[in-house]
């Protein structure tokens, strides 16, 4: 046997074994019910909770905190990530438990571990936008003037974010690949400032900084992520943690979507905590805040399926070098049940 494959052989068996009896101690519980929501939330004594740079509104408004407190559980808010793919980097490392991000991060994220039970799991789904808070943008005065122009050119973008999605969805409308243009590979920030700096040729972003880019500059959007970047994203968890505290995750979660419904229904709330959290231009927030979404939603077959669709589009892309299996990543309909509060729909 090639000795090269034996210790990843026992890294598999000894993932498979230890998820295995976790999920094992899941399904004996009665119901994965009351007796797991008061044992098992006991396992953790600190809920590490994920926020990015672009922000996050259960943060901003403490809306967990009395929740967790009630429980003896401190509440530990990492972060800012740049984007999804530090996000999850963070979560494999055991030091996020639960997190939100678009929808391929978690797909890059297992096609790079062949043979590994994913530890990233999908908990619900976001809501979509209508795609205008994403776009393709080039400088007003720039020479190119479609998507098609964009071959040979550079262009910024976080890689293996939904920023990738919309780009590589957009050049194959016009009969491009990811090939046929130069990648400048950033953080969201950064490949920000590259486009302003001119140090690229155009800049795949998202709000809050396209809304900040789009006061101060003239630019031209080649094309947003309108019915592109469809499935608005996913809270997701660290396997191990959702497993063994479906209590704490059913209580985030349900705050969570509290706190959506309220972002929703006034999104000039949510514009004032954008300015003095980020320091963002009045007219600015009240943009971002207004092209945001906030529910969320249950996994659901079609759900699951679409972001299948995603996936195999990267590989047949060949922008991932494998076909993934995102069922990995989904739990079981009891280990969901205890999870999932009744008020995501």
């Amino acid at each position: 046997m090639n000795k090269s494959f034996q210790p990843q052989r026992r890294t598999v068996l000894k993932r498979v074994v230890q998820y295995s009896a976790l999920g094992l101690f899941t399904l004996l519980s009665p119901l994965a019910g009351s007796l797991m929501q008061t044992t098992q939330a006991q396992t953790a004594k600190v809920i590490n909770l994920a926020y990015q740079s672009s922000g996050d509104i259960v943060k901003s408004k403490k809306a967990v905190e009395p929740r967790f407190k009630a429980l003896g559980i401190t509440v530990n808010w990492v972060g800012p990530f740049a984007a999804g793919p530090q996000l999850i980097k963070a979560l494999n490392e055991g030091k996020v438990d639960i997190g939100n991000v678009g929808e391929t991060p978690p797909i890059f994220d297992q096609a790079a571990r062949p043979g590994l039970i994913p530890e990233v799991v999908y908990l619900t789904g976001r809501t979509p936008s209508d795609g205008t808070n994403q776009g393709i943008v080039v400088k007003a005065n720039s020479p190119i003037k479609k998507v098609a122009d964009l071959k040979g050119k550079k262009i910024a973008f976080q890689v293996g974010s939904n920023a990738q999605y919309l780009l590589a969805k957009a050049l194959k409308e016009v009969g491009l690949k990811i090939s046929d243009i130069q990648i400048v590979a950033l953080t969201p920030p950064e490949a920000r400032d590259a486009f302003l700096q001119n140090k690229a040729d155009a800049w795949v972003g998202g709000d809050p900084l396209l809304a900040a880019v789009e006061k101060t500059i003239p630019i031209r959007n080649l094309r947003n992520a309108k019915g592109i970047n469809t499935l608005g994203g996913f809270y997701i968890g660290r396997r191990a943690f959702v497993i063994q505290n479906p209590q704490l995750v059913r209580v985030f979660l349900e705050e969570a979507e509290k706190v959506g419904e309220q972002a929703e229904k006034n999104p000039s709330d949510y514009a004032k905590i954008l300015v003095d959290e980020q320091k963002l231009d009045p007219a600015v927030a009240l943009k971002v805040a207004s092209r945001r979404t906030y529910k969320l939603r249950r996994l659901t077959p079609a759900i699951i399926a679409e972001q299948q669709g995603v996936a195999d589009f990267y590989f047949d892309e060949k922008v991932i070098s494998r076909k993934i299996d995102i069922k990995q990543g989904i739990l079981s309909d009891l280990q969901y049940k205890a999870s999932i509060p009744d008020n995501i729909k």
